[in-house]
């Protein structure tokens, strides 16, 4: 093994270890923000020796002292070629538990026991999977069998999950509560795993949250306001040492992964019965989510020519109107250029591509 992929993996076990230690603690004290702040720097540590280690670069060609983000290195590990070692549905709860971190590590979140035990134990499985499918090693090499997450009530589906939560949510939105911001806190949560499951990535933005609160107070169907969890299920083998949780799809789901050649690279489009649920993000609300103004989030989507990529667009004609829309997945791209590349230079380049076109 090569010596760096090697340092990092042992970075990547370290942080599992840390994430198990805390997530078993006995204080509640920090315990949810450290645990997944934990989880996630040892996937990222994980995702970047297992790239290094197949034969792929983890540093930017432009800026070759900094090394790729988290949402390129999951991006990368589903790759074509030698390099793949990660499925859509491994992809799904990488970025779920990456954006469930960002939103406890820089504002405010609050997860049920339940939901953080999902994320916890199938983490741990899936970093077994990769563990042994690029490095051929076993998880008990790394830690005694006996070490797992704990939980005294373990959930066997989401949908029951999501069910209680969702009532919770609609108790502490009740007229006369004075609750809307820790009901806020625990919508966060579903709404980043929700956005999660149907493919995409990042935070939601207060307005949609008001959004999603609306609907709920309105008491529509939850399953029509969250329809990312009825496109997976929850799979529970094994006992003990060898427990394994994985997300996986459900029969019959709605979702299906397309790859379709594109140039030299194929890419992945996520097809959904009702294709709004996915694009569901105009220009003004992707600004809020990446916190540019409109014009230089316009700007940066030129520079990267998302609206050439499905992936990331699509627009839909209504008669004569014409809607773009934009998926959650843009957010990640347009993040990770606007902190790594000059916005100063981009807004030039896209200043001039303007006049031109006049």
């Amino acid at each position: 093994m090569k010596r760096e992929a090697r340092l990092l993996l042992n970075k990547a076990c370290d942080g599992l270890v840390l994430a198990i230690e805390l997530y078993n603690r006995p204080s509640d004290r920090g315990r949810v923000t450290a645990t997944l702040v934990q989880m996630d720097h040892s996937f990222e540590m994980l995702l970047k020796a297992s790239i290094v280690h197949r034969g792929a670069l983890i540093r930017h060609r432009s800026q070759p002292g900094q090394t790729i983000g988290f949402d390129a290195c999951v991006r990368k590990g589903m790759s074509n070629g030698s390099i793949k070692f990660l499925t859509e549905e491994q992809a799904i709860l990488l970025r779920a538990i990456n954006d469930l971190r960002d939103a406890a590590q820089h504002y405010i979140i609050h997860i049920s026991e339940s939901q953080l035990y999902i994320h916890i134990q199938s983490g741990v499985t899936l970093f077994r999977d990769i563990l042994t499918l690029v490095f051929d090693r076993d998880l008990t090499g790394i830690m005694p069998a006996r070490v797992l997450p704990i939980s005294t009530e373990p959930p066997v589906d989401l949908l029951p999950l999501f069910e209680t939560e969702v009532h919770q949510i609609q108790k502490l939105l009740l007229p006369g509560r004075r609750r809307r911001l820790e009901a806020m806190a625990r919508l966060r949560a579903l709404a980043i795993l929700d956005t999660a499951l149907l493919g995409g990535s990042g935070q939601p933005t207060e307005r949609e949250l008001e959004d999603i609160s609306s609907r709920l107070r309105d008491r529509n169907g939850w399953t029509d306001v969250f329809k990312g969890v009825s496109t997976v299920n929850l799979s529970r083998t094994g006992e003990g040492p060898t427990l394994a949780l994985r997300i996986s799809k459900r029969d019959g789901s709605p979702i299906r992964i397309v790859g379709e050649e594109s140039g030299e690279a194929a890419a992945i489009v996520m097809r959904t019965v009702a294709d709004q649920d996915y694009y569901n993000l105009g220009a003004r609300a992707l600004s809020g989510h990446v916190g540019l103004t409109e014009p230089k989030t316009l700007a940066v989507i030129h520079h990267l020519g998302l609206r050439d990529d499905p992936e990331y667009y699509k627009e839909f004609r209504f008669g004569r109107s014409v809607h773009k829309r934009f998926s959650h997945k843009a957010i990640a791209a347009i993040k990770e250029c606007a902190s790594k590349e000059s916005l100063q230079d981009i807004w030039a380049v896209y200043q001039k591509a303007r006049l031109k076109k006049r």
